[in-house]
């Protein structure tokens, strides 16, 4: 189980680096697209899809990470004033109900994946691109959030981790504490 917990840790973290890269290269893209417009004075065709569908791959595939390392944005009331078993069993809920949640989303997004491949979808824009590459960013993500959320609920119910990352014994979450 731990080799599990490790290749799930490992993926979101290239998955991470992955966003990451995407993030630098709409940044690069944009860059370039400031150039060609301002010094050259050309039209600019593909920057402007390209930089969002960075951005938007960025966002999915990122995702497992940001869940990795607690990233996300929490409101986390209720367990710093719970008791450690009310702790336990809204933690375990809320994997649970997370994970159901995206992986019907990952199924959604397959489907919707799927069908731009089948059916040769192209963007409405002068550059046309084929749809599926962009689109691929959703199952993709969503699939690896999920493996992500089950390491979570594996190092939940093996107590390899506390719930929501807050020690039994403490009432407040040391990481507020200045």
């Amino acid at each position: 189980m731990t080799r599990f917990i490790k290749l799930i840790e490992a993926i979101s973290r290239a998955s991470g680096m992955a966003a990451a890269g995407l993030i630098a290269l709409g940044v690069f893209v944009v860059c370039e697209m400031v150039f060609e417009r301002s010094v050259l004075g050309t039209n600019t065709v593909w920057q402007v899809d390209f930089v969002t569908n960075c951005l938007v791959a960025a966002t999915f595939i990122g995702s497992p990470y940001v869940l990795m390392t607690r990233g996300h944005v929490n409101v986390d009331v209720l367990p710093l004033r719970a008791g450690p078993r009310l702790r336990y069993a809204l933690a375990l809920f809320s994997i649970v109900l997370a994970m159901g949640f995206i992986v019907v989303l990952a199924v959604l997004g397959y489907n919707y994946w799927h069908e731009a491949w089948i059916n040769n979808w192209r963007s409405n824009t002068v550059w046309r691109e084929r749809l599926w590459i962009p689109y691929s960013a959703m199952p993709i993500g969503l699939a690896l959030l999920a493996l992500q959320y089950v390491a979570e609920l594996i190092c939940l119910v093996t107590v390899r981790s506390p719930p929501f990352g807050i020690e039994n014994d403490s009432p407040v979450n040391p990481e507020l504490v200045p």
